[in-house]
């Protein structure tokens, strides 16, 4: 069980990977489901039984749809037994439910709120943000209420558990880790784009088609080289959908994550500056440079939550999968689904004999042989 919010991070993901693929797609969005689709196909049964919850088929498949989701968008392949993965997390969360109180289940809530206000600000109106979550099968009500179960989970877990991280931990592994906290120099820039590619074959356009998008960004920058609203001009021109109505905008970045041909005029240009014309593999861009933040080390206020959370799921690593095993037994859980029980027995046996192998293949501390 991860201190991160895993299975509703799977679900956000493939709100964000639908979001992307209507931009890219120039859609508003769908009234297809493809969980529905699976529900009028199969039905939905029950595949986990335990003492006080049971767990459906589409509990499984809708955070199954937004990590394929999300996956196929990065371009990568789940691994092997992810689903049997999945349906232990989404078992753990329950068994632990049970055991939550009324002060967890006021810390998860609190925790699944913040992460729902942080999702909503990816999106220009909650319109936009319902239309996305429809595209997966899913409304506002599921997403929080699945986000707030594994919240609540999470705090009932810490504190079976007993974990708890001190200031004292937190400043102490600060202090002896300083290079991870070192910031490096940030740009910060809004930008206009003109594709000369096709975006999704990546083939190049038309000779002619590329000449006249060079006029028109050259156009571009002379109309705001004349006091014209770079913003509302990358609002209305640019082909950059992840930036569009953002007027451009791009979140800070050190060097490293743009192509070379950008990054240089991002970090060469000073604060409201105009670059010329810049050609990448994408196309043709001008920037507007918002400021540059110079390298230092962030200050231990802003991220000892961070911190606080690593050390937290360390402990957890050690401590809860036989705490989890237990309320498993506890609980009578039982995966009445015929493949997923067969799947679970396999996984749960390799991982025993992969334990004991590396049990039998970790050497003896000379004090302990000494001491036999």
């Amino acid at each position: 069980m991860k201190l991160k919010l895993i299975l509703s991070a799977a679900l956000v993901a493939g709100v964000l990977s639908a979001q992307a693929a209507t931009q890219n797609a120039g859609v508003i969005g769908t009234n297809a489901s493809p969980i529905d689709a699976q529900k009028a196909l199969f039905g939905d049964p029950v595949i986990v039984k335990g003492k006080g919850f049971e767990l459906k088929r589409s509990d499984l498949d809708q955070v199954l749809s937004g990590a394929k989701a999300n996956a196929a968008a990065q371009g990568q392949m789940l691994p092997q037994d992810f689903d049997v993965s999945i349906l232990n997390q989404l078992i753990t969360i329950q068994v632990l439910l049970q055991k939550a109180t009324d002060a967890d289940r006021a810390v998860g809530k609190t925790e699944a709120d913040d992460q729902y206000g942080k999702l909503l600000q990816r999106f220009r109106t909650q319109e936009a943000f319902d239309r996305q979550l429809e595209a997966v099968g899913m409304t506002v009500g599921d997403l929080r209420a699945k986000a707030t179960q594994e919240a609540v989970a999470k705090a009932a877990l810490k504190r079976e558990l007993g974990i708890a991280i001190t200031d004292e931990e937190a400043k102490d592994y600060y202090n002896k880790h300083a290079a991870e906290f070192e910031q490096p120099e940030l740009a910060h820039v809004r930008h206009i784009l003109l594709m000369t590619m096709d975006p999704t074959t990546r083939t190049p356009l038309l000779t002619n088609t590329i000449a006249a998008k060079r006029k028109q960004i050259e156009d571009l920058r002379k109309q705001v080289l004349a006091g014209g609203d770079f913003a509302a001009l990358a609002k209305q021109f640019s082909e950059d959908p992840g930036s569009k109505e953002n007027g451009g905008e791009l979140p800070e970045f050190p060097r490293g994550q743009m192509v070379p041909e950008f990054e240089s005029a991002a970090f060469t240009l000073t604060n409201n500056q105009i670059s010329d014309v810049i050609s990448t593999a994408y196309g043709f861009h001008i920037l507007q440079s918002l400021g540059k933040k110079a390298a230092q080390k962030i200050a231990y206020p802003e991220v000892a939550a961070d911190i606080k959370d690593g050390l937290s799921r360390q402990k957890i690593a050690k401590l809860a999968p036989d705490f989890v095993k237990k309320l498993r037994s506890d609980f009578s859980v039982e995966i009445v689904d015929s493949n997923l029980k067969a799947n679970d027995e396999r996984l749960q046996a390799a991982q025993e004999a992969a334990a004991k192998e590396a049990a039998l293949t970790t050497p003896v501390p000379a004090a302990a042989e000494n001491s036999k």
